[in-house]
């Protein structure tokens, strides 16, 4: 199979469709990206790497930071994160707050907004903020082999002058006991893990470790156990796109996380890592060209999940 072929005829294919899609105007340093981008990479287990378009742009990962958070979480607490932090399909946009009111605190999964800041509380534990920060930011060095990755000071910034709705969420679950920390600091330290920019090349390296069993085959070096790394691909495949996750599954059929500064973290077992980028997101905040990127991707390779 000729990846890099397949990588060259998605870029082609959807040429005519750059800037589709909206970019998260809500985070203003997101609105000022030009929409008209679109960069895939496939990493496999045998660590080639296979890169079109704009696969060495670097992205604001967003939300796919929370899949690293809820590895760094299950790390350090076990299965303890389950008792804060359920494992079922929101079914409801990604910042709603009635679904939390109703279930008391407890967020549906770690991969809403209000889960992914119940999961940075638990990294939070034992340290300051900066720390923690720092902690998250070498864990994504030592996965992606990268020295160079930064977080986005602007993008963070920018995140917390606007971040109401969070701010929301997490004195809420402060409220309900679900929060050990001050508010402050636990969004602090979320922020900062979703302002983190990797290119596709990056991402492709830095989730290759959940294609091959817990161990990232770049540099040996084992990162979760082969039952952990399981877990954590059925979590994205459930939960990874927010109320899109079940059309995601349908016509995909990988395991992946989307963020809404329009990057896709996909991963084919025992094939795999696949970042893709492009700005602009669909009505429920995917990346809308990295989807349809996906979906020929799993198409043309036979990878998804389900079957050829």
């Amino acid at each position: 199979m000729d990846l890099q072929k397949i990588a060259d005829e998605i870029v082609v294919s959807l040429q005519p469709r750059l800037g589709e899609g909206k970019v998260a105007d809500y985070i203003p340093e997101l609105a000022r990206i030009d929409p008209r981008q679109f960069g895939i990479a496939i990493t496999t287990v045998d660590g080639e790497t296979f890169k079109a378009g704009d696969a060495d742009t670097s992205f604001s990962i967003q939300s796919i930071s929370k899949v690293f958070m809820l590895t760094l979480a299950l790390g350090k607490a076990g299965e303890q994160v389950w008792k804060r932090v359920g494992r079922e399909p929101s079914g409801s946009s990604f910042n709603s707050i009635v679904q939390l009111e109703h279930e008391h605190g407890i967020p549906r999964n770690p991969f809403i907004n209000a889960g992914a800041i119940v999961i940075s509380d638990m990294v939070l534990a034992g340290h300051a903020p900066r720390e923690a920060i720092g902690e998250y930011l070498r864990f994504m060095r030592y996965l992606a082999d990268d020295e160079t990755l930064a977080i986005d000071e602007k993008v963070a910034q920018s995140e917390q002058r606007t971040g109401y709705r969070n701010f929301a969420l997490a004195n809420f679950m402060r409220g309900f006991g679900n929060l050990d920390h001050p508010v402050e600091h636990t969004l602090g330290v979320y922020f900062h893990q979703c302002a983190l920019a990797l290119s596709c090349v990056q991402l492709s390296h830095a989730g290759l470790f959940l294609a091959n069993r817990g161990t990232n085959p770049l540099t040996g070096f084992s990162v979760v156990s082969p039952k952990r790394a399981r877990r954590i691909n059925a979590m994205m495949l459930m939960c990874g796109h927010y109320d899109g996750s079940g059309d995601f599954a349908y016509n995909v059929g990988l395991p992946g996380k989307s963020g809404v500064g329009g990057g896709i973290l996909a991963i084919a077992p025992g094939k795999a890592s696949i970042g893709v980028w492009s700005p602009g997101l669909n009505k429920v905040g995917n990346s809308a060209l990295g989807s349809a990127a996906l979906e020929m991707l799993a198409s043309r390779t036979g990878w998804s999940v389900f079957g050829t």
